[in-house]
């Protein structure tokens, strides 16, 4: 029962009553697993484009570049990197002071292969009076991964992944952000100039400032660019209330509602705000050093020339059909451009009159569009390409991770364990009209596909509720298609060890 102390907290937040008790029954009802006709595959919702069809859609996206159009970066890039040190964090509480476990012992042992070993070796030399060999060698390796995650050191623990060294140069060593400044002079800039956006945390908005007003003018001069840097914090008003386990109202030691981020499918706000024709995503951490970026720019320039090319077409049919000008042969060719381009059936297609079958056409030509790279499937964590039934009944493309299917149907997970490839987050979209009207973002989003996740607060089991994921339910009625691209663009960081990768070297 929301009390008058309750309804002051939600103002300040910008929530709504009614959006309080819609989660309250989200919490009570749950939310339903979709339904799934088969895992995408090469020829089933999968492109893989021939060299010559690489050729030509690089052509496609350069020529769109040169039209003016407005393109952005949009980079999600809020979390804390505390979960990639999860490891050595479990080291420093350890009753045992020299390296154990499999990670341990290849942390120290690869340690100066690290980028930021020389910034760890003068931070000890600082704070302990002694260098890292020095340490090592008297066994005191609990000093030497401290001063790697506090705040007295380096505060890794606790800074943001962007803000990680991650990359050794000749002229420096890189953060995650000043490689994504360089990809987005590298395929994203339009006449001489470069837009990228961060989505960060408030805590650490003034670093991200900070970092990026000192990096800026060394790539602006390196690439012959100019940078528009943006940035925009997850709202408030996305973030959600926790229950108990018998879905009361979980509150604070002061009696204070708790509420918990929602996710990154509440930054489908933040990317409706942003001016853009194009719009490129990818993860913070998803980067490689300038040796391996070619394959990256090709392959981005690659999927962006697929989606100019299927938003020319898209448009083309949709003035089309709003002009009245067409025939049944006319009808018939939109159709197949909708089912076999766009990877959306209706089953019951034939059944719809004239009138009606116009209306569901311009519903699926006029609205946002996304080509996704997809990678083969190599088991990493997370979600995978999917031919989905949605809630007009039609199939199309969709991302989905595991918590959406449902874990008891053996045909569902056979599909999620058998399916060919994976995605890792590496999405361009189209958020204007014909006319160049911004979409609402959020009337594509399928509130539905939500999900709850199981949490604690100070030894306190709790419920959380998660919004439908960015790239999974939050564009679920957007027009989706996906492209297989080189294992070698994907290049997560999960641990800290990711970095002693050889990628990342």
């Amino acid at each position: 029962m929301l009390e008058e102390k309750d309804l002051k907290q939600l103002a300040e937040k910008g929530i709504s009553r009614q959006q309080i008790d819609t989660q309250l029954k989200q919490f009570e009802n749950g939310f339903p697993f979709l339904k799934l006709e088969a895992a995408a595959a090469i020829g089933r919702g999968i492109i893989a484009p021939s060299a010559e069809e690489i050729d030509n859609y690089v052509k496609a996206w350069e020529a769109y570049k040169a039209s003016g159009k407005q393109i952005v970066k949009f980079v999600p890039a809020s979390g804390a990197a505390s979960r990639m040190f999860k490891d050595m964090f479990a080291f420093v509480d350890a009753d045992y002071s020299e390296p154990t476990t499999d990670f341990e012992k290849k942390y120290f042992a690869h340690i100066k292969d690290f980028a930021f070993y020389e910034e760890l070796n003068d931070v000890c030399v600082k704070n302990e009076g002694k260098d890292i060999d020095t340490l090592m060698a008297e066994g005191n390796y609990k000093a030497v991964a401290a001063n790697m995650l506090t705040a007295g050191g380096l505060n890794y623990g606790q800074l943001p992944k962007g803000m990680l060294t991650f990359h050794k140069y000749d002229d420096g060593a890189r953060t995650p952000m000043e490689e994504h400044l360089v990809e987005g002079a590298l395929y994203a800039a339009s006449n001489g100039e470069a837009n990228v956006h961060f989505t960060v945390s408030h805590e650490h908005l003034p670093f991200f400032k900070q970092k990026v007003a000192d990096k800026t003018a060394k790539y602006e001069s390196k690439y012959g660019v100019k940078y528009n840097i943006s940035f925009s914090e997850q709202k408030p008003s996305t973030d959600t209330v926790a229950v108990n386990p018998d879905n009361t109202l979980f509150r604070n030691s002061d009696g204070s509602l708790l509420f918990r981020p929602a996710g990154h499918g509440a930054l489908i706000e933040n990317l409706n705000e942003i001016n853009a024709d194009v719009v490129f995503i990818k993860n913070i951490d998803n980067v490689v050093p300038d040796r391996l970026k070619p394959e990256t720019v090709q392959w981005k320039q690659v999927i962006a020339g697929v989606l100019v090319t299927l938003q020319a077409k898209a448009f083309e049919y949709a003035q089309v059909l709003e002009g009245g000008q067409y025939d049944h042969a006319k009808l018939e060719e939109i159709i197949r451009f909708v089912q076999q381009d766009l990877c959306c059936r209706k089953s019951d297609i034939k059944e719809l009159e004239d009138a009606e079958l116009v209306i569901y056409l311009k519903n699926k030509l006029n609205r946002p569009m996304r080509v996704c790279g997809v990678v083969k499937n190599v088991g990493e964590p997370g979600g995978g390409p999917f031919l989905t039934y949605n809630q007009d009944g039609t199939v199309s493309l969709q991302i989905l991770e595991s918590s959406q299917i449902d874990k008891a149907n053996k045909e569902y997970m056979q599909m999620f364990t058998n399916g060919t490839h994976f995605n890792p987050v590496d999405l361009v979209c189209a958020v204007r009209d014909a006319k160049g009207n911004a979409y609402n973002l959020p009337d594509y989003v399928d509130k539905t596909t939500g999900f709850i996740s199981s949490k604690s607060k100070n030894g306190k089991e709790l419920r959380a509720l998660e919004l439908p994921g960015l790239w999974n339910g939050a564009m679920s009625d957007w027009s989706t298609v996906f492209v297989e691209v080189p294992l070698g663009t994907f290049n997560p960081v999960k641990t800290v060890n990711d970095l002693l990768r050889e990628q990342h070297q």
